[in-house]
């Protein structure tokens, strides 16, 4: 007898909900985390990255993106 094994389609995948800039902010107020400690931990740079949590950046590429799916606001 030949079984498949489940596929892994995204449909098939829980659906996290993205961070809104507020939350991601309240997490960092929350954690005792700064934001450039994040960054910096993660190679980013410092100034862009609170352009990010601040919702100051669209997103779309480059490292503004990258960032942006590290903190949860996109996928």
């Amino acid at each position: 007898m030949n079984t498949l094994a489940p596929s892994s389609s995204p449909c098939d995948q829980e659906v996290v909900p993205l961070r809104t800039p507020e939350q991601v902010r309240n997490y960092f107020a929350q954690s005792g985390v700064s934001i450039a400690d994040w960054a910096r931990a993660r190679g980013f740079s410092v100034v862009l990255t609170r352009m990010v949590a601040a919702g100051q950046r669209k997103c779309l590429r480059g490292q503004s993106l990258q960032i942006a799916i590290a903190l949860g606001m996109k996928r």
